[in-house]
């Protein structure tokens, strides 16, 4: 089904506190590989069912627990929440370098959710990828050419 919950964020005022609760209380792995006071927070194994999320200082006073939908096009999403009588809490903000973009909307009941929109894979560059062709294709007839002789 489109639009499925992709991730979820926990804001805490304590991190190390509410880090070593949801490791306690449910078992869940909590990382900070990249090293950038965002923790991941994996909650389940590959194959199985469920999400996984984040972990994060909380930024604001009263801030919530986040949901993010995953949607092909946040522009897309937002003109169809506008027009479903929400609001945009958020504007489409990158959220680092290859990872993509976030948005937050109010929902009709003041519900906070928020949307994640994938970055798109980088296309090869066509001129390497030709001169690659090429130079492989010269070398294979050089050495074709080689056993010949």
């Amino acid at each position: 089904m489109p639009n499925s919950p992709v991730h979820f964020e926990i804001p805490a005022d304590d991190v190390k506190r509410a880090k070593k609760f949801y490791e306690r209380a449910f078992g869940w792995k909590i990382s900070d590989p990249l090293k950038m006071n965002y923790f991941l927070v994996a909650t389940r194994e590959d194959g199985e069912p469920g999400i996984n999320g984040g972990l994060m200082a909380r930024v604001e006073p009263g801030q919530p627990f986040m949901n993010y939908l995953g949607v092909p096009s946040i522009d897309g999403a937002l003109k169809k929440v506008l027009k479903a009588g929400g609001q945009v809490a958020l504007p489409k903000t990158e959220i680092g370098h290859g990872m993509g973009w976030i948005a937050a909307f109010q929902d009709t009941e003041r519900n906070l959710i928020g949307l994640h929109q994938m970055a798109e894979a980088p296309a090869p560059p066509k001129r390497a990828a030709k001169k690659a062709v090429k130079k492989a294709a010269k070398k294979a007839a050089k050495k074709t050419a080689s056993k010949r002789k």
